[in-house]
């Protein structure tokens, strides 16, 4: 059967005579409190059962955050329904997996959003039918959620961007990679790696190429780069699959080293990267702790608890220099 748009599905609502639920989750900085009741019962054998929806599903990045997750579940009993797009492009497949979930009486959602606006409507659904939502890594244009839990963007592209006109001298023109035009993640990146280069005068940053979180793209994007700007001095990719297609253009050049390339993340390939010298800084995030939290938050605001609006996972720059310490061995290897 062919879905329903959204906003065509809200105005069923209302003409059926049903009114919308008062969101549950205020707005400003006090926490916010649970529902005053579930949205649904717990699942056979009095297990609650929570939707756990990344942006996508292939990168090493979501495999931690649902590692993350999947231990917050076995310590809190919850089950966990891990489902989202193949592609963080693919924003509609998003929308209607939450749909299902919200369909099925899930209790609770953790979800990355793969776009800042398009993801509110479906938020408020969920809301309206007391699921409490709480977002992870990348969120909305929207204080509907009862918590935001994630990086700051802005301030670790900052760092990157200090990191980086530091590699090149504090000189010289740089490209900037980022991901998925409206994807509030990739937004917040890109502020940030040009708020902290305005720092540097003598750097110039080139217009933003998105790659669509897409390997072959951003390698493709790189290629063009070297070509289009022989002397550039240095690139950000602003995550995983852009940092792997910038790897794989400068070695094939002949330029890994000469280029400097500090990425977010720290996929196993990206820490490979470092030790060869083509990376020479990740930008790392804690995902284990996003899922571990998203889920940890989720079950006290749906047992009425007060929980904190925003939880920054903080971010930490690692280098070949401080890889092999004790803290960056834990942040890479969570489950050891």
């Amino acid at each position: 059967m062919k879905r329903l748009g959204i906003g065509l599905i809200f105005a069923a609502v209302l003409v059926s005579g049903c009114q919308p639920g008062t969101p549950p989750a205020p707005a400003g900085d006090q926490p916010a409190q649970g529902p005053t009741s579930p949205g649904a019962a717990p699942q056979a054998g009095g297990k609650l059962k929570f939707a756990v929806v990344p942006k996508g599903l292939t990168h090493q990045f979501w495999l931690t955050v649902k590692a993350g997750a999947d231990a917050a579940g076995k310590d809190l009993g919850v089950e966990i329904n891990w489902i989202g797009p193949e592609k963080e492009t693919e924003v509609v497949k998003q929308i209607n997996l939450i749909e299902d979930q919200i369909g099925a009486g899930v209790n609770a959602i953790v979800m990355a959003a793969c776009d800042q606006d398009a993801l509110v409507d479906v938020i408020q659904n969920a809301l309206d039918k007391k699921i409490p939502v709480v977002t992870i890594d990348s969120g909305v244009n929207s204080d509907l959620p009862y918590s935001f839990i994630a990086t700051d963007n802005v301030a670790g592209a900052a760092a990157a961007a200090r990191k980086l006109a530091e590699l090149i001298g504090n000189e010289g023109e740089v490209g900037l990679i980022p991901f998925v035009k409206g994807a509030g993640t990739s937004e917040q990146r890109e502020e940030g790696f040009k708020k902290g280069m305005a720092e540097f005068p003598n750097v110039r940053v080139l217009d933003p190429q998105y790659c669509q979180s897409d390997v072959i793209k951003a390698m493709n994007i790189t290629e063009d780069m070297l070509t289009a700007y022989p002397d550039l001095k240095g690139i950000f990719a602003a995550n995983e699959p852009a940092a792997l297609g910038v790897v794989q253009a400068l070695e094939a050049a002949g330029k890994a080293g000469a280029i400097k390339l500090v990425a977010f993340d720290a996929g196993d390939d990206e820490v490979a990267a470092l030790k060869r010298g083509t990376i020479q800084a990740l930008i790392v995030q804690n995902p284990f702790r996003m899922g571990y939290d998203g889920v940890k938050t989720a079950y006290e605001a749906l047992q009425g608890k007060p929980v904190e609006k925003r939880i920054d996972t903080g971010v930490t720059v690692v280098t070949m220099d401080n890889l092999e310490t004790p803290e960056v061995k834990k942040l890479l290897n969570p489950l050891g």
